[in-house]
């Protein structure tokens, strides 16, 4: 079936730096070699189907203004037309994964039975248009935040049938993910967090959380799921404070619970600015204790103080996020998904193609920034060059010396240690050679 939202529009095709084309990748390559593995590999993009399909145009002050062909999203028929509009996307755009919430690609039904049967039925669906396609599913989610029956969380819920309904919900979702080759399965917690310490008991609703995602990476194993089970930080939207508010907040949680050699991390550009740090300093801290597992692609407005998921568009900050996965060793399992919606004055089909397209570039030319950054090496000769102290032989017997010992070496070779320039300006000019 044909929906026709997106008649008259050719799949995009590399055209090199130099093209005027309104729609065509400059710099995405799938093909072209970077650091000795495809493009496409090292990037692995994927649409997220709930921003690019089911997102109705609403904001905090507004309602619908999208009029897309299967609204209103409350059937199954109008379910299935949202599949045929996204398979014929995919088909133009012709990126490698998509990611999906439960909610977003059946309507709800009300009740757990009738939510299951249609999430089977519409998840069938979706396998038969996979076939004879070169595009999988990144990962599946469960949307527990929408609904007003996770208004108090989904596993923190002080509601245990609410808990009931959030594990049967995550087991049918990750079912589902299974059933489509899915590389990962994501725990976005939504809800997971409070509005008042006055009505909540915040270490029992972490051991709660904590046991869910036990059982979540148990049912894992059962069903013989070989994905990376995922959780995504966010801080204080919906709630005012979330558990999982960024990288180290949600490390410490998984250690808590004995979950670190499990469980790794989505992280997004935008919920990082949210929690007051930049992109590369949450990949870096995930990167470090061995956690780094996806990322969402997107930018927020920095004059706005909410998520506005807008589609990434400036290169150097995108090459720092680049260089640090890069040097991670890659996303491994994980990808590239542009969790990012169009502005709502962007009402066009060639709009939202348009919008994957500059942000593919985009992504594409940090890319290789990063690429050329690493095989250069300059900051990492920096910064082998600011802690060389640290290889000599007295300064590695210090770490296991203890204060004393440590006192009476600074009074035997009188040492008094200067200031020594950190270099920021020669390095970010440095950064500025390749972007």
């Amino acid at each position: 079936m044909t929906t026709g939202f997106f008649d008259g529009i050719a799949p995009v095709k590399h055209e090199g730096e130099n093209s005027n084309s309104p729609i065509a990748y400059r710099h995405y390559n799938p093909d072209e070699l970077v650091m000795g593995k495809r493009m496409e590999e090292h990037l692995r993009f994927a649409v997220a189907w709930w921003h690019s399909f089911a997102w109705e145009g609403g904001d905090p002050f507004g309602g619908q203004t999208f009029e897309r062909p299967w609204h209103p999203q409350d059937n199954m028929a109008k379910a299935r037309e949202k599949v045929d509009a996204a398979f014929e996307f995919f088909d133009i755009l012709g990126q490698p994964y998509f990611c999906w919430h439960d909610a977003d690609i059946r309507p709800e039904q009300g009740n757990f039975a009738d939510n299951l049967a249609t999430l089977d039925e519409i998840t069938d669906y979706i396998g038969d248009k996979m076939q004879g396609r070169s595009i999988g599913c990144l990962w599946g989610t469960a949307n527990m935040f929408s609904h007003r029956r996770w208004m108090a969380g989904a596993s923190t819920n002080p509601d245990p049938d609410v808990f009931a309904f959030a594990a049967a919900t995550v087991k049918s979702c990750l079912d589902a993910t299974h059933k489509l080759g899915g590389e990962n399965y994501v725990l976005w917690g939504g809800r997971e967090g409070y509005e008042t310490l006055l009505n909540t008991d915040m270490g029992q609703e972490l051991d709660h959380m904590g046991r869910f995602l036990s059982m979540v990476v148990d049912y894992k194993h059962k069903i013989g799921f070989k994905g990376t089970i995922l959780v995504e930080p966010k801080p204080q939207e919906p709630s005012k404070h979330q558990y999982d508010f960024d990288a180290a907040t949600c490390i410490g949680f998984l250690r808590k619970y004995g979950l670190e050699g499990e469980v790794k991390l989505n992280l997004e550009q935008g919920h990082a600015i949210l929690a007051g740090h930049s992109f590369e300093h949450e990949l870096a801290v995930a990167a470090s204790e061995g956690l780094l597992g996806s990322i969402d692609m997107n930018r927020n407005d920095y004059q706005s103080g909410w998520d506005t998921d807008q589609f990434p568009n400036n290169v150097p900050e995108v090459a720092l996020a680049y260089y640090h996965i890069l040097k991670a060793g890659g996303l491994g399992t994980g990808g590239t998904n542009f969790d990012a919606k169009l502005r709502r004055q962007s009402l066009d089909a060639e709009d939202l193609v348009a919008g994957h397209v500059g942000a593919m570039d985009v992504c594409a030319r940090g890319l290789k920034a990063a690429a050329a950054m690493i095989e250069d090496g300059g900051l990492e000769t920096a910064l082998q060059e600011r802690y060389a102290g640290w290889r000599t032989d007295a300064a590695q017997q210090m770490l296991g010396s203890d204060l004393a010992a440590i006192t009476d070496r600074v009074l035997a070779e009188e040492i008094n240690p200067q200031p020594r320039s950190g270099r920021q300006e020669i390095l970010e000019n440095y950064v500025n050679r390749f972007v």
